[in-house]
């Protein structure tokens, strides 16, 4: 699975709705630095930041949002209503120490969770700040999640509960955090994962066991 999510990144393998977000993350990834200490400096995300402003206005992604259609927000994003099926989601990538590493995040989990993949849209500003512009299929709550189901489904996925509501995948190296029950929900027994904070550890890179 380990060479199968590393295709999906790299945009050798398809994905639902992936192949601009694939595009956008090989843009970012070419010429960028690799080390722990750039990805965590303010300067390189700034930097990188620009590097994305310019391909979006190269390839006419900047899009307008109805402001009327708000409905929420949180830490990360702003929800907007679309129509009676979908949202659209504002996320200016502040759980990331880059926009690359939340890019490969849509990726994964439109590979993990295809019935609410997201469908990278285009991107806005909003005083000053940057954000992409997701649209996601909504889901209308039948019941409220039960989170020992949302434990049990994932640890038959290989994930393990490390703490509250986050969860770590040993063999593929991925952590997958925030998995309250604003974050999945449940219609008619079926649960239906929203919003996904998915990050990626050195071993997930690492050149080992890939046949896994």
């Amino acid at each position: 699975m380990k060479n199968e999510l590393h295709n999906v990144l790299s945009g050798k393998s398809e994905v639902r709705f992936g192949k601009l977000i694939q595009a956008i993350a090989n843009y970012l990834k070419d010429g960028a630095q690799t080390s722990s200490t750039s990805q965590n400096n303010k300067y390189y995300k700034k930097e990188e930041t620009k590097k994305l402003i310019k391909y979006i206005s190269e390839n006419n992604l900047w899009i307008d949002i109805d402001t009327s259609q708000y409905v929420s927000e949180g830490a990360e994003q702003k929800v907007y209503l679309k129509d009676t099926e979908k949202v659209l989601k504002l996320n200016d990538s502040i759980y990331y120490t880059s926009w690359k590493d939340y890019f490969y995040n849509l990726l994964l989990h439109n590979y993990f969770f295809p019935d609410t993949a997201y469908n990278l849209k285009g991107f806005t500003t909003d005083n000053n700040i940057l954000y992409a512009v997701v649209e996601q299929s909504f889901v209308s709550i039948t019941e409220r999640t039960d989170l020992a189901q949302v434990k049990a489904f994932l640890t038959l996925n290989g994930f393990e509960n490390n703490r509250n509501n986050d969860y770590f995948n040993p063999q593929l190296g991925i952590i997958l955090e925030d998995l309250h029950d604003e974050n999945v929900l449940t219609k008619n027994d079926i649960l239906y994962f929203i919003d996904t904070v998915f990050y990626l550890t050195e071993s997930f890179w690492s050149a080992e066991n890939f046949n896994s």
